[in-house]
Order: structure tokens, then sequence, then C-alpha cells
């Protein structure tokens, strides 16, 4: 592909990107890997360097743009050697107008640049949710140990903070190594892995993963209890929680079960569960603003009615969990947001609605207290964003 041809393809995947956003469908990395998958003449400097294009348009582009074109050019204004690419070619975009319409430069829509001032996320914070993620590994402590990985893997560092947390080059292919088939490491943030040390499982507990999703949290913990007690891991979406148990085998997981549940009847169907849990883990559906790292366009996916609704079922779902705390258990909420409304603020309603319940101050090692609870942030921890907070329930 020419440069100008990587131009164009850059912006009509930057196209169908922002349908996708403005209508909730796939993922941009999804889009991408359709786009190249039916273009095999695309080599891999192509896709390295159309991906480049596509995601620098996005970060940079706080507001939704209008088109793909808009977006790359606001990335040619930084960028200005771009702008030689959009030539006429037979394959290339057209030449630019003085007039052209181009996309506003910013970290996220206006109505979310507000939701995160008032969550104390200043300008700096919010321009690191944008940075480029670091490639992280957790080792699974049942099958090795992190200085045995380490010694195996050149330019791992660990984790200062984590126990079985190394932090690769990111151009290393995690999913060819011998120790990811050995079941020996998963790929797994550091913050993620901060968030699931800090609930303090240990072993020969019942714990429950309420919202368990492909299982990543529920392998931690499991590895965290040495393989002794039992995990009912709980998902309302059969796709991801059917991974489970096929990714549980090679980490060499025995105690970890799932449980599909009905959006309607999860109360119900988690009645045998009732005041038996010595603690519920619950990684709650939330805006992800968090994660902007490695998913730049959920910020445009993200309306004030879909944070409300997030926020709603947020309280649904720790409700639900508070049912499932024996006495004297424990309840941990994560979510991977920075926005109180969906950290500090839902853990002060929480204790508010279920009078009794004491919180456990968490020092982890990184973060800072928000609220109850504590939270991780890119720049501060070089972490995704997370809030988390350990609730008690009275005797």
């Amino acid at each position: 592909m020419t440069p100008a041809a990587r131009t164009q393809a850059a912006i009509e995947l930057l196209d169908r990107i922002l349908a996708a956003a403005r209508d909730q469908g796939a993922a941009a990395d999804t889009l991408i890997a359709r786009w190249f998958a039916e273009r095999r003449y695309a080599g891999s400097k192509d896709r390295r360097a159309v991906r480049e294009l596509i995601y620098d348009a996005i970060r940079l582009c706080g507001e939704r743009p209008e088109t793909g074109r808009a977006a790359m050019l606001t990335l040619v204004a930084q960028r200005p050697e771009i702008a030689a690419t959009f030539d006429g070619s037979p394959y290339g975009p057209v030449s630019i107008e003085p007039s052209e319409p181009v996309a506003t430069a910013g970290y996220a829509p206006g109505w979310l640049i507000k939701k995160l001032r008032a969550s104390d996320i200043p300008i700096e914070e919010q321009a690191a949710l944008l940075g480029r993620a670091p490639l992280d590994i957790r080792v699974n402590r049942l099958k090795a140990t992190r200085d045995q990985i380490a010694a195996e893997l050149p330019g791992a560092e660990p984790l200062a903070f984590l126990p079985d947390g190394l932090r690769l080059p990111p151009e290393t292919k995690v999913d060819q190594l011998p120790a990811y088939a050995a079941g020996q490491v998963e790929v797994q943030d550091a913050g993620s892995q901060l968030v699931a040390l800090a609930a303090g499982a240990a072993p020969g507990q019942h714990v429950v993963d309420l919202c368990a999703g492909g299982g990543g949290k529920t392998l931690a913990l499991a590895a965290l209890m040495d393989n002794r007690g039992s995990i009912l891991a709980c998902d309302i979406d059969r796709g991801r929680l059917q991974r489970l148990p096929e990714r549980a085998a090679r980490a060499g997981v025995a105690i970890a079960e799932t449980r599909l549940l009905n959006p309607t009847r999860e109360a119900e169907q988690l009645e045998d569960q009732r005041a038996r849990a010595d603690l519920v883990f619950v990684d709650a559906p939330c805006s992800g603003t968090g994660t902007w790292r490695r998913n730049p366009e959920a910020r445009w996916r993200l309306s004030h009615d879909r944070l409300d609704k997030l926020v709603a079922t947020q309280r649904h779902v720790l409700g639900i969990a508070a049912e499932l705390v024996r006495p004297g258990g424990a309840l941990v909420y994560v979510v991977c947001s920075v926005l109180d409304e969906e950290g500090a603020n839902q853990v002060q309603a929480f204790l508010k609605a279920y009078p009794g319940w004491t919180t456990v101050p968490l020092a982890p090692g990184a973060g800072k207290p928000r609220g109850a609870g504590l939270r991780l942030t890119p720049l501060a921890d070089s972490t995704d964003g997370f809030f988390v907070a350990k609730m008690v329930r009275p005797w």
C-alpha cells in the first residue's frame, strides 16, 4: 500500500468506527480486524501503519467527529506531513480544500469533561486516560513463580506493588509464548490485578464473583486462594461466561464453577447462595472511562442516558450482592471508571441504604483514597483507571 492508500484506508475505517460508536456496534479493534481479513494484500507494515493513523486520530478528537475524513484532518493539523498523502491518487484521498470541516481536538466530549472535572480528574489526568497502555501479565502462582517467568522473558519488568505482575515489551505476542500455552501467565492490566488482590480472598473461602465476564478476575482470585475453597462465577452474558471453563482448565483452576443468570431473575437464581459467601466480588458494568487507553472510541459511545442506566445497574447489582454475603463477610465493589458517580458515590449510597455495614481501608501499595474506597489512575499509578471499595456486613 502507498502512503496515500494507507491514509484512505484509515479514513474508511474511521467512518465505520464512528458509525459503530453512534449505534453501539462492534469495537474498533474488531472492525479493523474484519477489514484487513478481507484485504489479504495488506502486509504487516501496512496494517500497523493504518492502525496507528486510526488510533492517533481517535485519541486526538474529543467530540465524536462527523466523518472519518474530518478526524484525519485533525491529525493532519498536528502532523502536517500527512497532508502530502491527500494527493488525489487512485487509491488515496482527494486533495484537501481550505474550507473543509475539521473535527475538534480534545480529551472527551464536553459533557464528559465536566464529569471528569467534578470527579477531580484534572487535565493532565485526562490526557493520561488516552495514553498508550502498557502490556501487563499476571503470573499464575498455581503453576509458576514470577522470578521463573521473568527469567524466561527478555525485557520483563516486575511490578513493585504486585506479587505476580510483570510488564512486558509492548510488541510481545503473549498468546504465542510457551508459558501462555502452559497456563502459567494471563494478560491482565496491573490495575485489574491490584483490585483482585485488594479483595483479600483467602484459601478455603466461598467466593461469589457476581459479574465474572470472561473470568479474568475469577482466575486471579482462585490463584490467591491457592485453589482451595470454592468460587461461583456468575454473569448474564452467555458468550463471555462460556470462555471461563476452558481458561480455568488451562490455568489449573479446579475450584470455579459458572452460573448463567437471567437479568430479571438474578436474586431468585441465587437464592441458594443467600448469606453464604465469605466474599462477594462485584466487578460491575460501568462506563469504562478507566479503559480509554485501550478503547479510546468508547468515550463516543457514552451519553447522559447510558451513564444513568449504568449507575442504576450498579445499584441493582450491589443490592443483589449484599444479600449473598454472610454476617461478617465482605463485599468488594469494583468499576473500571474514574467517575465518582460510579465509584465513591455508589459506595456512599450503599452504606446509607445498608446501615451497619462498614468499610475496610485498602492499602495495596498504589492508588489514592477516594471516598470510602481507592482510586487508581493511569497518570498516578501506570494502570487502567479503577475504583475499588471493600464493605463488611455486620454480625
